[in-house]
Order: structure tokens, then C-alpha cells, then sequence
């Protein structure tokens, strides 16, 4: 099948790597040039683990091309995916100038070269509700006919994308006619071959389905977080009362590990958005207006642990473990490192960070008010402690010995909850956790 794919990010990338490697002829567009001269040349432009070998495979292939000319793509796809970003609106909203703006676009193409070819303009973006309709009116509006717009939302977790694809648990389809449902039932079913789900909805549902599960993660996470702070003041070991939750079937274990918090760019932006559209429908989400209040203290948790600790921090060093809102990414956005990390600094603190993939982007946001450092180690030089704040597999098993020999203090904070309290004791740490007693 011949479908564009259009935007080049985390979803972007790897959804038209992907369609390219069933056997798809894939034409991705963006507007950033730099960026597509990388991708011209072969350098994948996201840290995304399995996706260069595929990436490489059909851009050898010829199945998978990049340009910044929208009317080629337009005029040689019959699928046209929009996989645009659609930030947060200061209001909370998402943002989707990005997503309309590119639909005045493919209509004027569209009708420049006659409403001849049926076309299929498929929302991967992550949108509100509505979304699909007001798509279809811009398209109508210049006469347009001969097209359906179709909602498919992206369940893709970043470090995971790749086989969350390729081997998805479902796939969701919004669409009005039997005719299109089927046409993305054919281009999917490749995907689904263990049987997994083709769910098919109208494009509301469809849409509301995507906000809908990542803001009920998002309420998860935030309610372990809650209830590990709990624990921490009753005596409790959440580690323990998560395992006894996780095995109640009706729960499950996924998503009850308790930390600083959430980030990313879903799903932050996909609460906020779900409290603004509900509030526009008069059907306020209270319980999510809590969640976000609830998430954003808890980045502030391991700062008031490390105060608590030293006392004054004016002219103490710290080290930090982990940049990145979660590990396999190099995604700053809302991550909480850069929260707990401007605080130390407001408090007068000096910090040394290391990351293994994120240290690059993360002077977007932390400009020169760090030092950055090349290994785990070189880090912790002269530290009063160690902050672990993502749970990269490289940090699960350190040399314990060479971590005390390097920090002033053999202290550590646990952001993750990586290591064993008991462990750590018997190691010679004192050991700070979320939602469990600390060592001494």
C-alpha cells in the first residue's frame, strides 16, 4: 500500500519505519531540513532501541523516503497519517494548529489536483475529541469530497515503541464507513496476527479512548505515589503492599511502582487536555484535576528528603543518576530530574548529572547551570550524595565500593526504588526511598 506519513517524531519515525518494514511504500514529511538531511543519510534522529536496524533495512529497501514536499506525498499515498505534535495550550488545551494548519495544506493540494482519488487522512496525533469532525469541515469547506477522515490513536511507549507496533495489543480504528474500516483493517492486519484486537468505533470514541488510558495510568502511578508517602509515615513498606495489590487480578501489576513522579510528553498533556475538553463539555473531571495537583508535589519529595538530610545546601555538591522522564529515551519533556534539579540549584546546591542517552537534550533545559558529566562514576566526585532519578538498567548493579569511595557520604536517594533497603544497609548506606523506611 502507498500511505505519507506525516511528521518525523517519536511517532511519526517509528510509524512510517514500521509500515515500511510490512512491505509499505512510506513517504515521511517534515519541514525541518536539518533533520531530514540526517535522515536522508541514514542517522536515526530519535533514541528509539530497535528502530535504526529496521529504519536502515527499508531506506536501503526504498520502501521508506523523506522529503519536505507535501504535494508529492499527498499525490502518491491513498493513506495519509497525520502525526503531528500537539502541545500543551497555557490553558491546558492541546494545542492543534499544527494538526489544522497541515489540513489546509492537503486541501489545497488535494483540490489543485482534483478530488479523483479517494484518500484516507488518518489522525495519529493524540487529539481531543471532536478533533476528526473539525478536520473533516476544513476539507469540505474547499470543496472536497472524495475522503474520510479516520481517527487511529498511538499506544507507543517510548523505549518500548518499536515492538509496542509491531506486536501491538490492539489497534483502534474510528471511522463511518464499512469501506474504510476495511481498507485499515487490511493495512493492520499484518500487525495482528496472534489474534489481537482491530477494535472498531466511531471517531469519538476512538478519540476519547487515547486520553482515556493514559489518564487513567497517569491516576495510577499518582495514586501508588500518594499512598507510598503514606506508607513512609505509617511504617509501611510500599513495596511489600504493592506486591499484595498487584496480585488481586483485578488490578494487575503493571503500573504500580511508585517514584517522582510522571513526565513525558503523554502523558501530562493528555491529563490537562482530558480536564480542558471535559470542562468545555460541562462535565468537569475532578478526579483528574486532583491527579495533576497530586503529580506535580510529588517531584518536590526527594528535595525535602536531601533538606532534610543536610540541613543547609548552599555550597554542597550532589550527584545525579538519570536525566530522562523514563529509561530507553532521550526525552526531556516534563521529566522530573529537571524539577528536583532547579530546585537544588535554588537552594544553592552544585550538581554533576549523567545520563547514558538524554544528556544532550537535557541542556535544552538545563543550559550550562550543571555540570555534565561522560560516565556514572565521574559524577559523583566530591557529591555529599547520589540522586538516582531514572531507573536505567546500568544503574540497577554499580560497583558499591566505588560509589562510596567517590561521594563524600556514602547517601543515596532512590527516586525509583531500585535498590533494596536491606541490601543498602548492609553495604554501608544510608538510604533514602519513596514509600519505604530509610536505612541508616
Amino acid at each position: 500500500m502507498n500511505l505519507s506519513v506525516i511528521g518525523s517524531g517519536y511517532v511519526g519515525l517509528v510509524s512510517a519505519t514500521c509500515f515500511a518494514e510490512m512491505g509499505n511504500n512510506v513517504i515521511c514529511v517534515d519541514n525541518n531540513k536539518e533533520k531530514l538531511a540526517k535522515m536522508n543519510e541514514g542517522i536515526v534522529t530519535i533514541y528509539e532501541p530497535g528502530l535504526e536496524i529496521l529504519f536502515l533495512r527499508n531506506i536501503v529497501k526504498k520502501r521508506l523516503v523523506f522529503t519536505d514536499d507535501l504535494e508529492y506525498a499527498i499525490s502518491n499515498s491513498e493513506f495519509i497519517f497525520l502525526s503531528l505534535p500537539t502541545p500543551q495550550s497555557e490553558d491546558g488545551s492541546a494545542d492543534l494548529s499544527h494538526v489544522m494548519n497541515t489540513t489546509e495544506k492537503i486541501g489545497e493540494i488535494l483540490k489543485t489536483h482534483g478530488d479523483k482519488d479517494f484518500k484516507i487522512i488518518v489522525n495519529k496525533s493524540t487529539v481531543p475529541v471532536g478533533t476528526s469532525q473539525k478536520v473533516t469541515e476544513i476539507l469540505k469547506k474547499q470543496g472536497l469530497k472524495n475522503f474520510e477522515v479516520v481517527s487511529n490513536p498511538e499506544f507507543l511507549k517510548e523505549g518500548y515503541a518499536v515492538e509496542d507496533f509491531m506486536k501491538p495489543d490492539r489497534i483502534v480504528i474510528g471511522a463511518k464507513t464499512r469501506e474504510v474500516f476495511q481498507k485499515m483493517r487490511e493495512l493492520y492486519e499484518p500487525f495482528v496476527r496472534q489474534g489481537n484486537p482491530i477494535l472498531e468505533m466511531d471517531p469519538e470514541s476512538s478519540e476519547v479512548t487515547k486520553y482515556a488510558s493514559n489518564s487513567y495510568l497517569a491516576m495510577r502511578i499518582t495514586f501508588m505515589n500518594e499512598l507510598a508517602n503514606f506508607c513512609e509515615r505509617a511504617g509501611a513498606n510500599v513495596d511489600l503492599v504493592r506486591r499484595g495489590m498487584g496480585s488481586d487480578t483485578r488490578i494487575g501489576k503493571r503500573f504500580l511502582f511508585p517514584g517522582i513522579g510522571y513526565g513525558g510528553s503523554c502523558f501530562p498533556k493528555d491529563v490537562n487536555a482530558l480536564i480542558k475538553t471535559s470542562s468545555e463539555h460541562d462535565s468537569t473531571m475532578s478526579i483528574l484535576v486532583t491527579v495533576d495537583k497530586i503529580n506535580k508535589a510529588q517531584k518536590h519529595v526527594i528535595v525535602k528528603k536531601v533538606k532534610e538530610h543536610f540541613g543547609e545546601l548552599t555550597g554542597k555538591k550532589f550527584a545525579v543518576w538519570g536525566l530522562a522522564f523514563k529509561p530507553n529515551t532521550d526525552d526531556m519533556r516534563e521529566a522530573p530530574a529537571v524539577i528536583i534539579i532547579e530546585e537544588l540549584l535554588k537552594a544553592g546546591a552544585e550538581v554533576s548529572v549523567y545520563d547514558p542517552a538524554a544528556m544532550e537534550n537535557s541542556k535544552l533545559y538545563l543550559k550550562d547551570t550543571v555540570t555534565y558529566c561522560e560516565d556514572q562514576y565521574e559524577a559523583l566526585k566530591d557529591s555529599e550524595a547520589l540522586l538516582v532519578l531514572t531507573e536505567w538498567n546500568e544503574f540497577r548493579n554499580p560497583d558499591y565500593e566505588k560509589v562510596k569511595s567517590f561521594l563524600k557520604n556514602p547517601v543515596l536517594f532512590d527516586g525509583r526504588n531500585i535498590y533494596e533497603p536491606g541490601r543498602m544497609g548492609e553495604l554501608g548506606f544510608t538510604y533514602h526511598s519513596i514509600g519505604r523506611q530509610t536505612v541508616k
